[in-house]
């Protein structure tokens, strides 16, 4: 830990590194519509990124990223992976997309940009802030609950991003990244089902949103002059 703590700072104080990147990958959500984690609700999302080295351990990380929602009461299954009674019920679909701005704060476990090593190779942590725009049509088939749920509009809202990821430099300039987040909305309306009848919606849980997927990344570095 000595010689970590001791490389950290030397590298810190040689250089300078930004790195701007693009990503692909899965957007998800869970709430009213999928109470639990579905990988299979997963669509296409992008994300542009900016991220800043503030020092050898620590990035600060500027990201647009942009995806469709998908989900539906059908494909909630529960103990014997039968429909449970409330989504067989209540029949409701929803379809939209977000677009998210955030800040956010990382973590390197290890200098990645050092070219004296043999693996370029990092985990790394996050956790920011971001400001969401969502744009969702919200369905049913059970025409007793059309007035209630048939819904369609955009809702704003604040959002807090953490998760996990892996940085490679596969050169000195070009990077890969690996990257799995939540999103923890403070809303209950990203589904249009929030203030209904507690017999076709639970009030008490803020819906979620999740993001995981590839990047590639380019360096840009910039040399400090030693002091005197």
């Amino acid at each position: 830990m000595q010689a970590g703590s001791v490389f950290f700072a030397s590298s810190a104080s040689a250089q300078n590194t930004s790195e701007l990147g693009l990503g692909l990958g899965g957007l998800t959500y869970k709430g009213e519509l999928s109470p639990n984690y579905q990988f299979k609700n997963n669509r296409p999302a992008f994300t542009i990124f900016y991220r800043k080295d503030i020092s050898a351990p620590i990035t600060l990380r500027g990201a647009l990223m942009g995806g469709l929602l998908r989900a539906d009461d059908g494909n909630v299954k529960g103990e014997g992976g039968t429909n449970p009674p409330l989504p067989a019920y209540r029949q409701a679909n929803m379809k939209g997309n977000l677009v998210e701005l955030s800040g956010a704060l990382e973590y390197n476990f290890f200098d990645y940009h050092n070219r004296r090593d043999k693996i370029h190779l990092t985990p790394y942590v996050f956790i920011g802030i971001a400001g969401f725009y969502a744009s969702v049509e919200t369905k049913t088939n059970n025409g007793a609950l059309a007035t209630a749920l048939n819904k369609n509009g955009g809702s704003l809202g604040i959002a807090i991003p953490a998760g996990v990821g892996i940085k490679y430099a596969m050169s000195p300039r070009w990077n890969l990244g690996l990257e799995v987040g939540a999103r923890k909305a403070f809303t209950d309306n990203l589904d249009h089902i929030s203030k209904q009848s507690p017999l076709i919606a639970n009030r008490h849980d803020q819906d979620w949103y999740f993001y995981n997927g590839v990047s590639i990344s380019y360096t840009f570095y910039k040399i400090r002059c030693p002091e005197d």
